[in-house]
């Protein structure tokens, strides 16, 4: 034995057996004697025995390993998707290979080869915000190993993917602030060749030319997705001739940190200007104030996007079919769109329980689904 590098030859010369034996034993072969088996798998057990996925690969053609890569790992969305991926792919005995790409083109070139180098058997895919040349991925198409993109999604790739109801939960997030007397909404926007960014800008103009408010795009400011941007477009806004009393925020991130730039320019949320974010990522309902938000089922974006990547194995890409899958974000209000003054009756989602109090008081951290009536 090499260090602490196990092998089924190691096993074998304990055993006084034959490796061939100790494979089928491990890989659950009928035509092994039962207690012969239980001698292998005891000892590999206490040897602490790994199989070597690449060597195992290169015989099968099959590595068990299923590739994720990200555009960031800053917020707590993708984490949550990873975990869902990863708890449908352990369901099906593969392992998940991770990588984040941290918002660069480069970086998510380079994790596609790390991909590759490892033989995985398929990947999920988030591009990142630089993200408009894909040939790093239709490498993957080509030599027929499966793949998914999922919440930030390349449109020029006949493959299945898995997203979110942007522009639908976008209309929605614009007609709360609509409702609640807001007349004047301002969109913080990510990068403009972004599928995401375009369908939630869609949504947002929709709501406004519906209610009768018209669009204005010197309400529409590009931030990037980077927050020194956001202060500088927040305080922009606030010092027009006519400030704005409301935002829509791409997403929670962005939707906090103009919280941060209101309070400091002695702005209150929400007498003064309402926020409402995007994604419901971890943190938004202890934000001061708690933050409304679209939630989304991140979690089951993670199974879902694997179940796709699944179905695909063992079919030749001319076979895959480029199924999307649109799940349903959700409404959830909180503290920073409903003004203190007024009592609100709100309901829980909870069967039985009717609650009514004044939000100026209400806690709304622990709240997931309630919602204005």
């Amino acid at each position: 034995m090499k260090g602490n590098s196990i092998t089924i030859v190691d096993i074998a010369k304990k055993l006084n057996i034959s490796k061939s034996t100790v494979s089928r034993a491990l890989t659950n072969n009928p035509n092994v004697n039962p207690d012969t088996r239980q001698k292998v798998l005891a000892l590999a057990d206490q040897l602490a025995y790994q199989p070597n996925m690449l060597s195992i690969g290169l015989r099968t053609n099959k590595t068990k390993t299923i590739g994720i890569v990200v555009p960031e790992l800053i917020s707590s969305f993708y984490p949550m998707v990873m975990a869902g991926a990863q708890e449908e792919a352990a369901r099906q005995g593969f392992s998940l290979l991770m990588a984040s790409s941290n918002e660069t083109y480069a970086t998510e070139v380079s994790n596609s080869k790390v991909m590759l180098a490892n033989c995985v058997d398929g990947v999920l895919v988030s591009i990142t915000k630089e993200t408009i040349n894909y040939d790093h991925w239709m490498t993957f198409y080509r030599r027929g190993i499966p793949i998914v993109f999922f919440d930030r999604v390349c449109g020029e790739m006949m493959v299945p993917k898995v997203v979110v109801s942007d522009y639908e939960s976008s209309f929605n997030a614009v007609a709360h602030l609509i409702a609640s007397g807001r007349k004047r909404i301002a969109h913080l926007t990510g990068p403009a060749q972004m599928q995401i960014t375009q369908k939630r800008l869609n949504g947002y103009r929709a709501a406004l030319n519906k209610h009768g408010l018209g669009y204005d795009e010197d309400l529409v400011v590009d931030t990037d997705l980077n927050l020194t941007n956001v202060k500088m477009q927040v305080k922009h806004l606030v010092e027009q001739k006519q400030p704005v009393d409301a935002i829509f925020a791409a997403n929670d991130t962005i939707a906090i940190e103009a919280i941060q730039v209101l309070k400091k320019l002695n702005k209150r949320v929400p007498e003064d200007i309402a926020v409402v974010g995007f994604g419901d990522h971890y943190g938004s309902g202890f934000a001061d104030p708690s933050l409304t938000t679209i939630a989304v089922p991140n979690r089951e974006i993670g199974k879902t996007a694997m179940s796709l990547l699944f179905s695909l194995m063992d079919k030749e890409p001319a076979a895959w079919k480029p199924i999307t899958r649109i799940l349903d974000g959700e409404l959830v209000v909180r503290q920073s769109t409903i003004k203190p003054e007024p009592m609100v009756s709100y309901v829980s989602s909870y069967p039985g329980v009717f609650q009514m109090n004044n939000i100026h008081n209400r806690d709304f951290s622990d709240d997931k689904k309630l919602k204005a009536i």
